[in-house]
């Protein structure tokens, strides 16, 4: 009998010790995107298309002023690279991209916009939009409208990441620890995050401002980079703190990590090191041991 509780006890610690260590300590590269091209004004997210096994990342950038003589088109540029991050073309779809990603559900690369929450930004091209790929993966010159201006979402800078699962949104709101959820069938949102920043030992001007990704791992759905203290901070769907993955002391993050150069695809997280080459170069960072 002391043997089976021993044996008992032994295998509850073993599986407590497997659940602590699905997030990594130390997150680890799975892979370096060495931009090719100055950013548009600054880069934003990054998506990965599976069927083409490419990176797409995305610039930001306001299309020009009403007056001007240009046409008020965005021309932010979005970049594809191959699975081992190498270059492959860009093109100009004219969106002022803030987040783009996957949808595995209409099988198409998709991109959320500046203020898509106010429709006061630069029209035409606030919302939702598809980003047009052709049958090999190249990018085009053209998007097309996938929903509109939606007030849900909150903050104009909003970096928003998507739950193909749930068809929902998270969007982070600015100078704060609070995650908006967003139905995009809706015109308010159906639900709000207080992360626990306290236990995380963090305070907001702490970690980044406008994006939170979704990770889609179970207790383990939400990570935000610490820009501070150099680490990418795991939470669950109720803002609980899951743990820290800690990123190399030798990368260099500057301001606009807090705002915006992030992403999550492929299973990885993203970060802009604008230190490393000529352009500065994607880290995509595997987090947790459960990543897909």
């Amino acid at each position: 009998m002391r043997f089976v509780k021993t044996l008992l006890a032994s295998s509850c610690l073993c599986l407590a010790s497997v659940a602590q260590a699905q997030v990594l300590p130390e997150a680890t590269i799975g892979i370096k995107i060495p931009l090719a091209a100055k950013p548009t004004t600054r880069p934003m997210t990054v998506a990965y298309v599976p069927y083409y096994s490419r990176y797409y990342i995305a610039d930001g950038g306001l299309a020009p002023v009403p007056g001007d003589f240009d046409i008020p088109v965005s021309k932010s540029r979005v970049h594809a690279y191959g699975s081992q991050g190498e270059y492959i073309q860009s093109a100009k779809p004219g969106l002022d991209n803030r987040s783009i990603y996957f949808n595995p559900n209409t099988r198409h690369l998709e991109s959320v916009t500046y203020n898509i929450s106010a429709g006061a930004g630069f029209a035409p091209n606030t919302g939702i939009y598809t980003i047009d790929l052709n049958d090999q993966g190249d990018l085009q010159d053209s998007a097309s409208e996938a929903s509109g201006v939606n007030p849900a979402f909150g903050d104009a800078s909003t970096m928003p990441t998507f739950d193909p699962e749930s068809n929902r949104y998270y969007a982070k709101q600015e100078r704060s620890n609070l995650v908006w959820i967003i139905d995009p069938g809706k015109r308010e949102k159906v639900g709000e995050i207080a992360l626990d920043l306290k236990a995380a030992d963090v305070q907001s001007d702490d970690v980044s401002d406008h994006f939170i990704a979704y990770t889609g791992i179970a207790g383990e759905e939400l990570a935000l980079l610490d820009v501070d203290h150099k680490g990418v901070l795991i939470f669950d769907l109720k803002g609980k703190f899951i743990g820290k993955s800690t990123l190399p002391p030798t990368m260099k993050l500057h301001a606009q990590n807090h705002f915006t150069g992030l992403g999550y695809a492929n299973g990885m997280f993203f970060v802009f090191h604008e230190s490393e080459g000529e352009f500065g170069t994607y880290y995509g960072f595997k987090i947790s041991d459960l990543a897909k």
